[in-house]
Order: C-alpha cells, then sequence, then structure tokens
C-alpha cells in the first residue's frame, strides 16, 4: 500500500520524473522549437533547397547564414561569460578538434547528398515531422551512410591503413 495518498503519491512522482527527465524534456522543446522555426523559414521545402543549389533563389542561404551569425554571437558570450550547462552545471567547453585526412572527402560527399535530396540532416526530422515521405528515404541514407561509415573506420583499425588491404 501507499503511504502518501494518491495525488500526493502522483505529484511526489512528476516532480521526481521531471528532474531525472529533465534534460531531455528541455531537449525535446528545443528540437520542437528548432524544427517549427526550420519549417517555417522554408528550409524543410524541396523547392527553396533547389533553388539555392541552381542560384535562383537564396533565402535558404539567407537563413543558413543568420543562423551561423547568430551561432558565432552565441558561442562568443557563452566563452566570454563562462556559462554552464542546465542539465549538468559544468562550464560550457568548446574544444578544438584536430584536421582529420578524410574532411575534405567526407565534406565533398556531404555536399553530394545534400544536393541530390535537396535536405541536409539536420532537416531530416522536421521534413518527417511534417509528413513528406521522400524524407523517410533520405533518413535511410543517413542511416546506411553512417554504418558504412562504422564499418569502414572498424576495418582501417584492425588493417592499420586502408592501403594495406589491397596489396
Amino acid at each position: 500500500m501507499h503511504k502518501f495518498p494518491l495525488l500526493k503519491s502522483a505529484k511526489l512522482f512528476l516532480i521526481s520524473f521531471s528532474f531525472v527527465y529533465r534534460s531531455n524534456f528541455l531537449a525535446l522543446l528545443m528540437g520542437v522549437m528548432f524544427g517549427f522555426l526550420m519549417s517555417h523559414a522554408g528550409a524543410t521545402t524541396y523547392d527553396y533547397h533547389a533553388k539555392m543549389f541552381l542560384m535562383i533563389d537564396f533565402q535558404l542561404m539567407e537563413v543558413i547564414a543568420t543562423a551561423v551569425i547568430v551561432s558565432m554571437i552565441g558561442v562568443f558570450l557563452l566563452k566570454k561569460f563562462h556559462i554552464r550547462a542546465i542539465s549538468t552545471g559544468a562550464e560550457v567547453d568548446f574544444v578544438k578538434k584536430p584536421y582529420q585526412s578524410g574532411l575534405i572527402t567526407g565534406a565533398f560527399l556531404f555536399g553530394i547528398g545534400w544536393a541530390m535530396t535537396a535536405s541536409c540532416p539536420g532537416t531530416v526530422p522536421a521534413m518527417i515531422g511534417e509528413g513528406k515521405v521522400g524524407a523517410l528515404f533520405v533518413l535511410a541514407g543517413l542511416l546506411l551512410g553512417t554504418m558504412a561509415f562504422g564499418v569502414l573506420q572498424t576495418f582501417i583499425a584492425h588493417n592499420k591503413s586502408i592501403s594495406d588491404t589491397f596489396k
């Protein structure tokens, strides 16, 4: 039996549940807001992507440029004021990643995939949320590409280099 009345038990459960999963709630809220803003800006519309790559309409490029500028200002302020993360309380840290030899090739493949599908990986969940069936195929391609990358990385790690493999 319960020690507390049902209403108080439910209240305590909700408080503890929200405390444990507060970062998930915050992430869900921010994700929904981000998807809504992308949809409102036209970033989930195939035509805007196609027009951007054909250099016909630069609306989407303006959205991307605005996002980059806002992000740069945000990162600057986060570093300057030593802001702490809401969920963990740890100071937000920006570790510079070392250059990797496959970066140029990966960026090239990313651009080709974006141009072919008229959707970048960030817009795919919002497109699925809007009910665009084509985004499911893009998601399948993203998952298969990620899996292929993992398999290739494991293969290279075990064989020390890809050039040794084909001797």
